[in-house]
């Protein structure tokens, strides 16, 4: 089993979390981690790009000209794609870009996800995370004590309003749930920090 440094607010450690081999000790699937980042960007087009075509056009009802003798070249309609104002060829249309992947899929991407960043040295566990108030400056001093100098996504077991309110006006930093945990999210940041309850979560519902 993996096993990665448990660390307070402070920076110092103050033991070891052993984290499950079939979670955080995959060989990351690239294929797979691919596939389920763009299920998630894909999701969030809104796909309500229109352009109009050669019939939806307005104006254009009768020929310019007459087809023959006035030694220009013949049109049918002003509203045809090469007159200025004239409708699109194979323009956008109102679309969805959603697909699916198979639930076995979705799990392997996310447990891949969560191995990347054991193999490289960017997942901080802290024993607890938790303020009594909102303070940012509180937050960045935390921020500074684990060495975080890029953006970072902080996970909490539940949802901790003074750690949210904290922590959001801080450039680069994203605060979610364990149970919010997705690919995209562990993939566009460069740290994971979570806590020692939240891997527990985590490990519960992936397992």
């Amino acid at each position: 089993m993996p096993k990665v440094a448990l660390l307070s607010v402070n920076g110092s450690q103050v033991g070891e979390v052993e984290l499950s081999e079939s979670i955080f000790g995959i060989q990351p699937n690239v294929h797979v981690l691919h596939s389920a980042v763009l299920l998630q960007q894909f999701s969030e087009r809104r796909g309500t790009h229109k352009t109009k075509g050669r019939s939806e056009v307005r104006g254009g009802g009768r020929k310019p000209w007459k087809q023959k003798g006035t030694g220009r070249a013949r049109q049918g309609s002003i509203r045809s794609p090469q007159w200025v104002g004239g409708g699109t060829v194979f323009g956008p249309t109102p679309r969805s870009y959603s697909f699916k992947l198979p639930k076995k899929v979705r799990r392997l991407a996310i447990k891949s996800a969560l191995s990347s960043k054991v193999i490289d040295n960017d997942l901080i566990v802290l024993d607890q995370l938790a303020f009594a108030q909102p303070k940012t400056k509180e937050f960045t001093a935390i921020l500074n004590n684990l060495k975080v100098a890029r953006k970072a996504l902080v996970v909490t077991a539940t949802y901790e309003d003074n750690v949210a309110l904290s922590a959001r006006n801080i450039p680069g930093i994203k605060f979610i749930v364990a149970d919010g945990i997705n690919v995209l999210d562990v993939m566009k940041y460069d740290k994971l920090i979570i806590t020692k309850e939240a891997i527990e979560k985590v490990q519960e519902v992936l397992a």
